[in-house]
Formats: structure tokens, C-alpha cells, sequence
């Protein structure tokens, strides 16, 4: 199989810089990081690609069965690895792709130097002792909502995701990219994501690691980042002085250099 077409995986930057990986969130594709793009090419090897099921990936590589699991993300992720022969990987996650990294640092730990983990959640949902950001019935209503009507669903959420709504461009660059995944997929591909509960897994991560959380934040609020950075040893924790789920397109600079800062520091 053709990795490179499957994912649409593309390599910029200094040919013999550190491999930095960059892993999107769900609804988007790799064009998301096109902000911060820039900044982290001037030193860094960078891999962009697209899960299956989103962006410009081959959509006939997509399987329910597959992708219904966060396993089947972070396949696609050790197969690029492997594809590009990647080793010392700086796996830079956004959203429900925090976890994904997570998950592939585990199944293939000799390809992974560290993880930069972007407004992280490793569950969602409320629970005794816990605080995800939403009630179960919360989740409920938002994948019916989804799954009945996914576009009108897109227009409404991707703002309020976003945040930042003296900035209506960015909400509606994010609805754009919602609507231009299929929505069969995008169902999915919510269920996986908003259904997950991938904290057991956190204190398996043993490579150096940054939490980079945002002021503020619907989806991954920062009791959230205070979850993970205790949760995995040794971490560190950097709060973005940015609103919404995305900063590296409402905070670009700030997200390139907190990544930046952490890799030069970890050298």
C-alpha cells in the first residue's frame, strides 16, 4: 500500500533537522497547522499527513471496523513511521491526537523522542473525581445532534469550539473544514473520539512530554491539562494565553515557539 497517497503525507523543513509529526484533530486535516508551519520548518524535519477519513487521505482506505477505535489512528500513525523510517519523532498531537500519540509511543516506543500534546483530553466526559467538561447526556445530545443533521451540526459547534468570536474567520475556517469531511466518517470518528477514556494510558508515557493547554477552552478545559500533566511524570505544562480548541490558528506564534522552546530545551 502507498502510505504517501493513503495520508497524503508531505516532508518540508531542514532535511537534517529533528522529525517533528504533526497530528490533527478530529474535522480537520494537516492543513490546520499551516500557521505554525513556517516557524517550526526554519528548524525542524516536518511530516504533516492526514488520517484516513479526513483531509485528502484515500477514503477508500476507511473502515468502520478500523477507524472506530483510536487504535486504528494510531496505526496510521506508526505506519507513516515506518513508511518514512522515522526514529526520534517529536509527535505533536492536537486534540483526541494527544492520545493518539499516546497510544502509538506505546505500541512502537524505539521511533518516539517525545510528545507535544495540544489542548489534550483523555476523556470528556464528567465523572466522580474527575472533570472532562461535559455530562454524559452532554456527549448524548451533541453525536445525535451530529449524526442527524452533520453539516447543520458543523456550523453550529465549529465557532464554539473555536472560540474567539471577535475573530469569525477562524470559526468559520473550521466549519469549512467539518463540512468537507464525509459524514459517515465524521460520525465515526466522533463516537471514538468524545466516547474515549484513554487515562490509564497516560502514566505509560515515559519520554519527555509538554502539555500545552489555552486560557480557555470549551472542549478541554484546563482542569483537563492539570489531569494530564499529573498524570504523566515529569511532564510540563504550558498555558497558552489563547482562547478556543485550536491554537495554532488562533495563537500561532505562541503554540510554535512553546513547541519550539520545548524541544530546544529537552536537547
Amino acid at each position: 500500500m502507498d502510505i504517501h497517497r493513503r495520508n497524503n503525507v508531505n516532508v518540508t523543513g531542514r532535511v537534517d533537522g529533528p522529525v517533528v509529526l504533526l497530528a490533527h484533530g478530529f474535522g480537520c486535516d494537516q492543513n490546520m497547522w499551516r500557521l505554525v508551519l513556517p516557524a517550526l520548518a526554519e528548524d525542524f524535519r516536518v511530516v504533516l499527513f492526514d488520517y484516513v477519513g479526513s483531509g485528502n487521505a484515500d477514503p477508500s482506505a476507511w473502515s468502520e471496523q478500523r477507524y472506530g477505535s483510536l487504535d486504528g489512528y494510531a496505526l496510521d500513525v506508526l505506519e507513516v513511521c515506518e513508511e518514512l523510517d522515522l526514529r526520534d519523532v517529536i509527535f505533536v498531537g492536537h486534540s483526541v491526537s494527544a492520545m493518539v500519540g499516546v497510544l502509538a509511543a506505546a505500541k512502537a516506543p524505539q521511533r518516539f523522542a517525545r510528545l507535544v500534546m495540544v489542548a489534550p483530553s483523555p476523556r470528556y466526559i464528567d465523572e466522580d473525581g474527575y472533570r472532562g467538561g461535559f455530562a454524559a447526556e452532554d456527549i448524548d445530545e451533541l453525536l445525535e445532534s451530529l449524526e442527524s443533521n452533520y453539516l447543520g451540526w458543523s456550523a453550529a459547534m465549529a465557532p464554539v469550539i473555536m472560540g474567539n468570536a471577535d475573530r469569525p474567520e477562524l470559526g468559520h475556517e473550521l466549519t469549512t473544514s467539518f463540512c468537507a469531511t464525509d459524514p459517515d466518517m465524521a460520525r465515526v470518528f466522533a463516537r471514538t473520539t468524545f466516547l474515549s477514556d484513554s487515562r490509564k494510558d497516560l502514566k505509560a508515557v515515559t519520554v519527555p512530554t509538554l502539555v500545552l493547554e489555552c486560557r480557555q477552552d470549551v472542549i478541554a478545559p484546563r482542569e483537563v491539562g492539570a489531569y494530564v500533566h499529573a498524570a504523566i511524570p515529569g511532564s510540563h505544562l504550558v498555558t497558552l494565553d489563547a482562547t478556543g480548541h485550536c491554537p495554532q490558528l488562533s495563537a500561532p506564534e505562541a503554540t510554535a515557539g512553546a513547541i519550539t522552546e520545548f524541544i530546544r530545551a529537552a536537547r
